[in-house]
């Protein structure tokens, strides 16, 4: 399974791990990476010193290429985008705005950079900035979505460019993968299934949400603060969905609500106050298993597809 993205990222699967906030930390990204993926450490807001802690400790755990994802809204971007270079991470993934400013210095750097995008008129501009590649993230895709469905965006995004397109948004096995290569993608961007592998240091409780998952059991909220969130069903995610559609909680009510909300879902499996991100894919994840195991999965199924094809 050779595309311009492996040959790119130098791996041995097109299929990237993506870089969900409090969820990609080193095991998992050093876990997906010597599966034949590339791995994500996801930046977020975190402490620039933790973070070089987590790059290191995936060194220790992989010889493989990992990436680094960076959130362009964060607070720490610019200390973050800078230690990426020095820690020498080949790979980084960005969201929530333009990483124009820092390409140069990554490109001199020799780091390959992906933006995510949710757009045709975004993913030209990434790929004018210099972008290698980009994510086309539709909007079943856990955590912060655009409006666009995978199916629309990607072939669309494909048309518009030409550098190599990664799909991602309701990707969770092999069928999944061999229909975004049909679309004219060169690799996938996975995120909620490997919520439910091993190697994943979520709270118990979100795995299970994850498992008993039904396909209606997600809901977007948030459309109305300007940052809408695909997450899982619970008390509190409908709690925020109602106040938004009767009025009952204003914007500033909701930001308050929900500020720490993903930490309490990923470190404490609280279910009153988390907020437990996931993809509208969840319903067909009904099992935990090894990242090695389900990237060989999805692998030897796409690649059974696509030859029967």
């Amino acid at each position: 399974m050779k595309t311009r993205i492996t040959e790119l990222l130098g791996c041995q699967y097109p299929i990237i791990q993506g870089g969900m906030a409090w969820v990609a930390e080193h095991t998992l990204a050093a876990a997906v990476s010597n599966a034949g993926g590339i791995g994500l450490i996801a930046g977020g807001n975190a402490p620039i010193d933790y973070l070089r802690d987590q790059i290191r400790k995936c060194k220790e755990k992989t010889d493989k290429p990992f990436g680094v994802n960076i959130m362009l809204m964060s607070p720490n971007a610019d200390d973050l985008a800078q230690l990426v270079i020095d820690e020498g991470v080949k790979v980084v993934t960005t969201g929530a705005g333009s990483p124009g400013k820092y390409i140069p210095a990554w490109k001199q750097a020799g780091v390959k950079v992906i933006p995510v995008i949710p757009s045709v008129a975004l993913a030209k501009r990434m790929e004018k900035a210099g972008a290698d590649a980009v994510v086309a993230e539709g909007t079943e895709s856990g955590g912060h979505i655009g409006e666009i469905t995978t199916m629309c965006l990607v072939p669309q995004v494909v048309d518009a460019l030409e550098i190599p397109v990664i799909a991602a948004g309701g990707i969770a096995d092999g069928r999944g993968m061999a229909a975004a290569f049909m679309f004219g993608a060169e690799g996938v961007q996975i995120g909620t299934r490997f919520l439910a592998s091993e190697e994943c240091r979520i709270h118990p409780t979100f795995k299970e949400l994850i498992i008993k998952a039904k396909d209606t059991d997600s809901v977007v909220t948030g459309r109305y603060t300007g940052h809408p969130c695909r997450n899982i069903k619970t008390k509190f995610s409908k709690k925020l969905a109602n106040g938004e559609r009767d009025g009952s909680l204003t914007p500033d009510e909701f930001e308050k609500l929900t500020l720490g909300s993903l930490r309490k879902a990923v470190q404490d499996g609280n279910l009153e106050e988390g907020s437990f991100l996931c993809g509208a894919i969840a319903g067909m994840i009904n099992d935990v298993k090894p990242c090695s195991e389900i990237v060989r999965e999805i692998v030897e199924q796409a690649e059974k597809l696509m030859h029967n094809s």
